[in-house]
C-alpha cells in the first residue's frame, strides 16, 4: 500500500518541479538600469605663476655721489635733475649737478679723488662728467665754469687720467696743478676782456701744466710757470683764428689776491677729504656705525693713532687692577 502511494506521488512531484523551472525561464528579467554618469572632477585651482624676472628698462633710482660740500658761507644752490635746492655743508654732489653761489655766497666742493673747486660770489659751474676709481685706467672728469671766479686744485684724475675744464670760449687740459679761472658775464662780447686763466703752484710747491685750447679745438698755448696766465678772447671778425690767447701781466697785488683764494682751496681740500671718507664709510655695506657711534676719521700723519705714530702711554690709577697696594705698616726701607 505504501509502495503504491510513493509510486504515485513521485511522478506528480517531478512534474511540479519541471513546471516551476519552465515558468521561471519564461518570466523576463528586467533590464539593469544604466548607471548614472559620474560627474567629472572639478579642475584643480590654477596656481598663480610668478612673472619672469626682467631687467629694468627705466632709469636707475639714483647714481652714486661723487663729492661733497666741504665749505659754505652765505647762500649757494644746486640744480639736480632739473630741480633746484639750497646747498648745505656735507651735502653730496652728483654728476650733472649745476652749482651756483649767490652774491653773498662762497662754496667749496671736494670730489672723491680730492679734486677741489671753490666758487667766489655769483659763480656757477657744472659737473659734466666724473669717473674715478683708485688705480683705474679710465679716470676722467669734465667741469664747466659757466660764470664767475673759480679756483681749483686738481688731484688724482688729473694725474692718472684725463681732466678738462671748459669755459664758454675755451677748453683747458689740466695736468695736475692749481689754477684760477675768471669768466665774465659775456666773455665773447666785442671788447670784453675774455676768460682769464691763471696757473699757481700746488700746496707742496710743485707747478703743473695747463694746456689751453679754443672751443673750436685750436691750440692756443701752454701754462707751465707759476703766477702766469692767459686771457682767452674771441678773434677779430674775419681773422683766421676764432680765438686767441693773450699773455696776462699779473701784478704783485693781483697775485697776492689770487693766492689768498687758492689757499682757501687748499684748506677746503683737507676738510673735504675727511668728509668724503666719512661718507664712503657710511656707504659700505656691513660697516655702518652703531647708534651714537661716530665714523672713524682718517688721521693725518703725526696725529695719535695715525700710521707710524707712537701710542700714548696711559697713566696708571692708584688702586688700579693688577697693582696691589702695600699697607703702610708692611712697607720697609730697602
Amino acid at each position: 500500500m505504501l509502495r503504491s502511494r510513493l509510486a504515485l506521488a513521485l511522478p506528480i512531484l517531478a512534474g511540479v518541479l519541471l513546471w516551476s523551472a519552465y515558468a521561471a525561464a519564461q518570466v523576463p528579467v528586467p533590464p539593469t538600469p544604466p548607471s548614472a554618469p559620474i560627474p567629472p572632477s572639478p579642475p584643480a585651482a590654477a596656481q598663480p605663476v610668478a612673472p619672469a624676472a626682467t631687467a629694468p628698462t627705466g632709469p636707475q633710482a639714483a647714481a652714486d655721489p661723487i663729492g661733497s660740500v666741504a665749505s659754505l658761507q652765505g647762500s649757494a644752490s644746486v640744480t639736480h635733475n632739473n630741480a633746484a635746492s639750497a646747498l648745505q655743508l656735507r651735502k653730496s654732489i652728483y654728476k650733472g649737478d649745476v652749482l651756483q653761489t649767490a652774491v653773498d655766497g662762497t662754496l667749496g666742493v671736494t670730489f672723491d679723488d680730492d679734486t677741489t673747486f671753490t666758487l667766489e660770489p655769483n659763480s656757477q659751474i657744472k659737473v659734466d662728467n666724473f669717473v674715478y676709481q683708485e688705480g683705474g685706467a679710465d679716470n676722467a672728469a669734465t667741469f664747466n665754469v659757466l660764470r664767475g671766479t673759480v679756483a681749483f686744485v686738481a688731484a688724482q684724475v688729473a694725474h692718472t687720467g684725463n681732466m678738462q675744464i671748459e669755459t664758454p670760449i675755451s677748453t683747458l687740459g689740466i695736468r695736475g696743478t692749481t689754477g684760477l679761472i675768471e669768466v665774465p658775464a659775456d666773455p665773447a662780447a666785442a671788447g670784453a676782456g675774455g676768460v682769464s686763466i691763471k696757473l699757481y703752484p700746488d700746496a707742496d710747491g710743485r707747478v703743473g701744466r695747463i694746456e689751453v685750447f679754443g672751443r673750436d679745438g685750436g691750440r692756443l698755448g701752454i701754462l707751465d710757470r707759476g703766477a702766469t696766465g692767459f686771457a682767452v678772447r674771441a678773434g677779430a671778425p674775419g681773422a683766421a683764428a676764432r680765438f686767441i690767447a693773450v699773455p696776462l701781466q699779473i701784478s704783485a697785488q693781483e697775485a697776492e689776491r689770487d693766492r689768498s683764494v687758492v689757499r682757501r682751496a687748499f684748506s677746503t681740500q683737507l676738510v673735504g677729504r675727511q668728509i668724503n671718507v666719512q661718507r664712503r664709510n657710511l656707504q659700505r655695506p656691513g660697516q655702518l656705525p652703531g647708534r651714537g657711534q661716530r665714523p672713524q676719521l682718517q688721521r693725518l700723519p703725526g696725529q695719535p693713532g695715525a700710521p707710524g705714530a707712537r701710542p700714548a702711554l696711559q697713566r696708571q690709577q692708584r688702586g688700579a687692577p693688577g697693582r696691589q697696594r702695600v699697607p703702610e705698616e708692611k712697607r720697609g726701607n730697602h
